[in-house]
């Protein structure tokens, strides 16, 4: 059997309306994705707005690409650095004091490449307590990060992080524990 992108059919996808998306599409780009906008204020405001739960002293860099606020939870003191890529497809939960470095990519969407049509498959990202994604890194659908654990600069994860863990590589292994004094 072969791939026939012509079957392609994802109508049982429907992350929203079609006007809540439209009108994502435009504040994403000229809130969000805007170098010229340092305001984390202003960015948290419209992800608020377009139903996203930002908690107390986030920040939030120049050129953050969200896909779908209303799918996204973030936790107090966070940091999402500058071409932050949240291409939240699904549930994205990050919970308090984690920091995604820059160009950091959470990606919640894939294809099935085992099915001739191609299918999309989707699936929630967790970042839990203290995680850190190194600049540059890539997160998997269905991964959660857990509690203290780092994902090291350049690294690509498909499945779930230990604890206080460093990782490192694509695939990511763990190269050592993550001790903080």
């Amino acid at each position: 059997m072969k791939t026939d992108l012509s079957s392609y059919n994802n109508d049982w996808y429907q992350p929203g309306s079609a006007i809540k998306r439209f009108g994502w599409y435009f504040i994403n780009e000229l809130i969000l994705r805007n170098p010229l906008n340092p305001s984390s204020g202003l960015k948290i405001f419209f992800l608020r707005l377009f139903g996203a739960t930002i908690g107390h002293n986030v920040i939030i860099k120049p050129k953050v690409n969200i896909k779908y606020p209303w799918k996204l939870v973030v936790g107090d003191n966070c940091w999402i650095g500058e071409s932050v890529w949240i291409d939240n497809l699904a549930d994205v939960s990050i919970e308090n004091n984690v920091c995604l470095s820059q160009g950091a990519f959470l990606i919640c969407g894939n294809h099935n490449y085992k099915k001739p049509s191609f299918d999309l498959m989707v699936a929630p990202i967790v970042l839990k307590e203290g995680a850190w994604i190194g600049a540059k890194s890539i997160v998997g659908p269905g991964v959660t990060v857990e509690s203290h654990a780092v994902l090291s600069l350049g690294s690509v994860v498909s499945s779930n992080l230990d604890s206080y863990s460093i990782y490192k590589g694509n695939p990511a292994m763990k190269i050592k524990t993550r001790t903080i004094s």
